[in-house]
């Protein structure tokens, strides 16, 4: 029902004063309790768009980070609530499936920010970007991503990769491993295999072949194996046969278990160093027998347990703790991305708004788990250290390499990290082309 102002009895009058003045004075006091404008005191919520099913590690990394950001008061004054939605990408996923997971986020469960990853990635940059929501990458190499910030910064403004490095950055760096593991062994003959990962694949044989040359080193042997392989032997045969010295993996599906037993049980002459996703959990020690031992893997200070930074061994007992594991890589990216980046983002964009925030991230330079200066590139990529004298390769992020010694991972690139743990790199203890350097 509507009133008519010229139709107002005296009573009705009243009424609409008393009411227009109790409005004024409410909104005067909650003007100044609120510090002179309106407050937003409604939860923050970040969304987790990931398989749900297969670990759930990433919403497990980003619960732990919200519950100890809301138990140290929130950020802003608001407390950090997480939504997720299941997109089935653990098992390989189906692009609707996900895309519509990732659709429910946003329009459905009002995600603020979005904490996502491989292997929809471009998708879900697509539909971030055509939502104006920010979208924080804990999963996924791919070049693309970052590279389209550089080419269309209107359009994709909104996506940031916090882990890992981009897949150009990361061959440069395996480049780095081999050089390093060259220089600490003396040995110039490498053997590269590679699981089948799809596209892309044959990228890094190619580069190797025509930079390790330069720098007086061998690719002796170059082979691509099934995803699902489990039996190596005629490839450490072949390999073997070809006369390498290194042999450098890239293995990241769950077969490396079978790798690592051939390699020790016929005590192969050949120094174990390269991508082995499986040998950096903590559990890969008892799963191997200990036939893991002096076996060199890329890995994350979190996860071995190095104390990179100070919030390194904190953040992994602390999951351990809540969660009664020990975390994966994809857990510390969606740990480290809200715990530490995007709370800094906000506190200093003083807002949630996101044109503030994205301004906000693109200047952040905090302590993480895995940087001990956390920073950006110009495409909101991970700024990870070249590892000269004036930009040493453990200021920002750290692309670490680790060795098995006795059941603990210790760190052996970069070679000032190892220096730091006061560390030396093992070969195995059996014959081989390093007994010329030890007693076997």
């Amino acid at each position: 029902m509507f009133l008519d102002s010229r139709a107002l009895t005296k009573i009705q009058a009243v009424v609409l004063a008393v009411i227009v003045i109790v409005a004024a004075v409410g909104g005067a006091l909650a003007y100044i309790f609120l510090g002179g404008e309106p407050q937003d005191t409604a939860n923050i919520k970040v969304g987790v768009c990931a398989d749900l099913d297969m670990g759930g590690d990433i919403w497990q990394g980003a619960v732990l980070a919200a519950e100890q950001i809301n138990a140290e008061g929130g950020i802003l004054g608001r407390n950090i609530t997480i939504v997720a939605e299941d997109d089935d990408s653990g098992s390989g996923g189906d692009l609707v499936v996900a895309s519509n997971a990732m659709m429910k986020l946003i329009t459905v469960d009002h995600a603020d920010f979005i904490v996502s990853g491989a292997p929809f990635l471009l998708p879900y940059q697509n539909i971030c970007s055509e939502q104006k929501k920010i979208l924080l990458s804990v999963t996924g190499t791919s070049d693309n991503y970052t590279q389209r910030v550089l080419e269309d910064y209107d359009k994709y403004k909104y996506c940031f990769r916090t882990a890992p490095c981009n897949q150009s950055t990361a061959n440069a760096g395996m480049l780095g491993d081999i050089t390093t593991v060259c220089n600490y062994t003396g040995f110039k003959k490498v053997a590269l295999l590679q699981q089948d990962l799809g596209a892309g694949t044959g990228q890094l044989a190619t580069a190797l072949a025509n930079l390790l040359p330069k720098y007086g080193i061998a690719l002796v042997y170059k082979n691509v194996v099934p995803a699902t392989t489990s039996d190596f032997a005629s490839y450490f045969a072949a390999i073997e046969a070809s006369g390498g010295e290194i042999l450098f993996p890239v293995i990241a599906t769950g077969v490396v278990t079978s790798l690592v037993k051939e390699w020790h049980e016929r005590q192969s002459p050949l120094v174990l160093w390269g991508v082995m996703w499986e040998a950096a959990q903590s559990d890969f020690w008892n799963l191997t027998e200990g036939k893991c031992d002096t076996i060199s893997f890329a890995g994350q200070p979190a996860v071995g347990g190095y104390p990179l930074t100070n919030k390194t061994v904190p953040a992994r007992n602390a999951y351990i703790e809540r969660w009664g594991e020990v975390p994966t890589d994809s857990a510390i990216g969606a740990y480290d991305a809200l715990r530490f980046i995007l709370a800094d983002a906000i506190r200093r964009a003083g807002t949630t708004e996101t044109e503030a925030v994205i301004k906000a991230l693109e200047t952040v330079n905090v302590e993480t788990t895995s940087a001990r200066h956390f920073v950006f590139t110009s495409s909101h990529d991970v700024m990870v250290g070249s590892g000269s004298v004036n930009d040493p390769a453990e200021k920002y992020t750290v692309m670490c390499i680790f060795q098995w010694q006795n059941g603990t991972q210790v760190p052996m690139r970069p070679e000032a990290l190892m220096k730091e743990a006061g560390a030396t790199y093992k070969y195995p203890p059996w014959y081989g082309p390093w007994s010329d350097n030890q007693t076997p």
